[in-house]
Parts: C-alpha cells; structure tokens; sequence
C-alpha cells in the first residue's frame, strides 16, 4: 500500500500555538524592554513581565476561545440550513451536487452518477464538504484552539522573563532582545517544520516584526522615562 504523510491536518492547534508563542515571545519581551527602558529597578520589571505573562495567556484563550466558537456557530447553522434544505428539495439539492462535480471537471453522466450514489449514502455529508467546505480538517475547536493558545502564549513569555531575572539590570534591555530574537527564529523554524514548509521565510518574518515591536516599545519606555 502507498502511504502519505499529510500535515494539513495540524492547522488548526498548529495556528493557534504558534500565534499563542510569539505574542508571548513579542508581547512579554517588548514590556520587560519598555519598562527597563524607563529605567524601572528589577522589582519594577519583574512585575511587569509577570502581569504581562498571566493577562496575556488569559486573553490569547478568551480571545481563541470566543473567535473560534463564532466559526463552530457559524459552521453548524450552515449544516442545519443543508439538512433542512435537503428535507424540503431533494432534487433541487441533488442538482446542486451535481453542479459542483460538473464545475470540477467532471462530465455531466458522471457527476450525476456521482451525486446520486453520495446522496443515496451520506447526502448532508457530501453537502457539508462541497458545498460549505467544511471537513475534518477545517472544522472549528474552540476547546483546543483556547488551550492551545493560552499554553504556547505561557511558553514564550517565559522566556524572556526568565532571562530578565536572571540577567543583571543593566544588561536586561540586551539580555531580552537577544533572547527574544533567538526564540522568536526558532519558533519560525519549528512552525514551519511542524507545518512541512520551508523555513527560510516564516524565521525571517517573525523575526523581524517581533525587532520591530521590542524597538518601538523600548523607545517610548525611553522617553516616558526620560519625562519622569
């Protein structure tokens, strides 16, 4: 038998974990930068990162919580529409299936051929893949989505509040970025490993928004700083 490896289906917890991990990496890295900018003493900073740490990872799961079951309420009032629609016009219904096979490349016997032996088996399910696009694959976790999310966003900010503890104060503006950069390049690595893409581009892109965002931050935690 001839056996394929597909990593389409790690989409979803794929998606969420690797947002989840760098707005942890960026989010956190960038605060601790901002605060040290200020000229905050270690205690100052600390706090900081940790609040950053606990309200990010509490508002990656609300947020992936709530957007993602917008999609699951969304995808099954379209599958009540079709069971309904497939109650009230089978034939309309079973013309439409046809339609979609036709449009496919499929000529005009086989795809009535097609539709009539799906429909006669699993009718919604046919409809539900080809007509609302929605699998397997595609379909809406919130549950998993959250927790996902919420996990990855904890990991990544992690980093960088570890080194701002252990790294002395003067050193802590340095000590983060360049360890946020590094983890930032290989979560780009490893997400596009875990997805089979190629590297190269996911580790330049996270990378350099995530420069760009602790650069921002940094600035006006300077001149915040400078004012007080």
């Amino acid at each position: 038998m001839h056996h394929e490896r597909h990593l389409v289906g790690r989409v979803g917890w794929l998606r969420a974990a690797v947002l989840g991990a760098n707005d942890g990496i960026v989010s956190t890295a960038s605060l601790i930068v901002g605060v040290a900018a200020a000229e905050a003493g270690r205690s100052g900073i600390l706090v900081a990162g940790v609040a950053g740490l606990v309200a990010g990872a509490m508002s990656m799961a609300a947020g992936e919580y709530v957007s993602v079951s917008s999609q699951s309420d969304a995808e099954k009032a379209g599958i009540d529409r079709e069971r309904g629609e497939l109650a009230s016009s089978p034939a309309a219904e079973l013309r439409e299936l046809s339609g979609f096979y036709v449009a496919r490349g499929l000529t005009s016997e086989l795809a009535d051929e097609v539709a009539r032996q799906l429909t006669a088996t699993a009718a919604l399910a046919a409809h539900v893949h080809d007509e609302l696009g929605i699998s397997a694959i595609t379909t809406a976790r919130p549950i998993q989505a959250a927790f996902a999310s919420a996990t990855a966003f904890s990991i990544g900010a992690a980093v960088p509040l570890i080194v701002a503890v252990v790294a002395p104060v003067s050193m802590t503006i340095m000590a983060v970025t360049a360890a946020a950069v590094v983890s930032l390049a290989l979560l780009g690595g490893i997400g596009a490993r875990a997805g089979g893409a190629a590297i190269l581009r996911p580790v330049v892109r996270v990378t350099l928004w995530g420069v760009l965002a602790m650069a921002i931050t940094a600035g006006i935690g300077r001149l915040f700083g400078a004012v007080i």
